[in-house]
């Protein structure tokens, strides 16, 4: 490893020696392809040391570039010159992965804010994921911020590494939430049995939810509307702590099981579409001040509270 490369993750070391955009280095990562010493690498974030030898399983494959399409459908809430703010549907995909080559989150702003094209290569992120500084699950929906300028990049990025970004979620929850607040202070990490799953781990990344309970129902089958804060956030973060705590999200097929998806509530919910909805996002505005946005309930999610009682 070149000392020049010393202190930096071990995900960024390798696409800048392989070309590799970041998400097929993860997907390496996940499958157990890169090596430090001989010993596989289990999370992106490993900081590499001088010295150290570095392999890499390199699967040669053309890179995944977005490619604008104007059928995307999402609502714009808030658009300058640096930002934009934008109301994700459920069932729509953030970004190109393994299974989603098109009809992204990305073609679509790219169709609508053509400036984005070149953000990437003037240090904007990644090719295939101009000016995305978080996301959301494929079944989930609400809010969510794209940058415009490079400088609102790292501005935006570095809020969210501080977790300074506040957001809050919308969310029903199987079962009686007893508690009228609560937090769940546990580690979140790669499942050793199923790479594809986040789970409460001692070798996870700290992470931390606030949540508070808005409304509990019991018919037809007990069920609690939360408000959850995010003071961290990891993949899955929500889902994974309330999972832990035995009351899933409803809708949630991959942490709930049978239990987050009663059929009385699930007739109105599309399949893998989850009671679960970021309405509130605040920030720090790259051109100063504090700003806050919210998003209404989809009518999806509004039916399913209409169909239940106390």
């Amino acid at each position: 490893m070149p000392a020049a490369l010393a202190g930096a993750r071990v995900d960024r070391v390798v696409s800048l020696l392989s070309g590799l955009p970041r998400r097929a280095v993860a997907e390496l990562v996940d499958a157990g392809g890169i090596r430090l010493d001989g010993r596989p690498v289990t999370t992106r974030s490993r900081i590499v040391q001088g010295g150290q030898r570095l392999e890499v399983d390199v699967v040669h494959e053309e890179i995944d570039v977005p490619v604008p399409d104007a059928s995307v459908v999402f609502r714009v809430v808030h658009e300058d010159a640096e930002l934009v703010v934008i109301d994700k549907p459920a069932g729509l995909v953030v970004h190109h992965g393994a299974g989603h080559h098109g009809g992204t989150l990305v073609d679509g702003l790219l169709a609508r804010f053509p400036d984005l094209a070149g953000l990437a290569a003037a240090g904007g992120g990644d090719p295939d994921r101009p000016g995305i500084v978080h996301r959301l699950d494929k079944g989930t929906s609400g809010l969510l911020v794209v940058a415009r300028t490079p400088e609102a990049y790292r501005a935006l990025a570095k809020q969210f590494r501080a977790h300074s970004a506040g957001r809050q979620y919308l969310v029903l929850a199987a079962g009686t939430v007893e508690a009228d607040e609560g937090t769940v202070d546990a580690p979140i990490g790669r499942s050793t049995r199923q790479r594809t799953r986040m789970a409460v781990t001692t070798r996870g990344k700290q992470a931390r939810t606030e949540y508070r309970v808005t409304e509990r129902f019991s018919t037809p089958v007990p069920c609690t509307l939360l408000e959850a804060s995010l003071d961290t956030g990891r993949t899955h973060q929500v889902r994974v702590h309330l999972a832990a705590i035995g009351h899933p999200v409803i809708g949630d097929e991959r942490y709930g099981r049978s239990v987050a998806r009663p059929q009385a509530v699930m007739a109105e919910l599309a399949p893998g579409r989850m009671f679960l909805h970021a309405f509130r996002l605040s920030l720090d505005h790259p051109s100063g001040g504090r700003a806050t946005w919210e998003a209404p309930l989809p009518e999806d999610l509004a039916r399913v509270l209409a169909s239940l009682a106390p």
